[in-house]
């Protein structure tokens, strides 16, 4: 019966010897596994990478460099026509299976003003002077008003700016409180 005491103390504490606590503020960097845009993420959806740098903490490896991590979306916004760039937000969730609480890393797709300004700019340009050449000063005003509708609506059919995050996008984390890993 003793030996059998003596026996779980010993695994038991050879158990917590094998774990290492990852404090909070540790910096986690990763590399993103796949692509990731707001145009076709969910709020929820699972991602997955590998750690990009070993995690040290007070001098020893917690977690090595290739190791698997995962990750949830947490903010997937689908950009709009006119207005409004995608947005996206992800979160670690687990380094080698040890669940991590972290900072969030957000993206988001590039500005529709200098794009649409120039597409509605430009149809209006060239409305007035086909206008012009047409119907004169009044043609030029006629050809200037359908000339910008006309760039209104190619800045309507093509201005989509998503945010995207590509496939071996290296991304760090922070850790927002202490968590656990096994020590190597």
């Amino acid at each position: 019966m003793l030996r059998r005491i003596l026996l779980t103390a010993v695994v038991s504490l050879a158990a917590t010897l094998a774990v290492a606590q990852i404090p909070a503020g540790t910096a986690v960097t990763v590399r993103i596994g796949s692509e990731i845009s707001s145009a076709t993420a969910k709020v929820g959806q699972s991602w997955d990478g590998t750690l990009a740098k070993d995690v040290v903490v007070g001098g020893k490896t917690v977690a090595k460099a290739g190791a698997p991590v995962h990750g949830k979306v947490t903010l997937a916004k689908s950009s709009g026509r006119l207005h409004a760039p995608g947005q996206l937000s992800l979160r670690l969730t687990s380094v080698e299976s040890a669940t991590v609480a972290t900072t969030s890393y957000h993206a988001q797709g590039k500005g529709h003003m200098k794009s649409n300004a120039t597409k509605i700019g430009a149809g209006a340009a060239a409305g007035a002077i086909i206008g012009a050449l047409a119907g004169g000063g009044k043609g030029a005003a006629i050809g200037t008003l359908a000339g910008a509708g006309a760039g209104t609506g190619v800045a309507a059919a093509t201005g989509k700016e998503e945010a995207v995050i590509p496939s071996e996008k290296v991304v760090t984390f922070t850790t927002t409180a202490a968590s656990t890993a096994k020590a190597h």
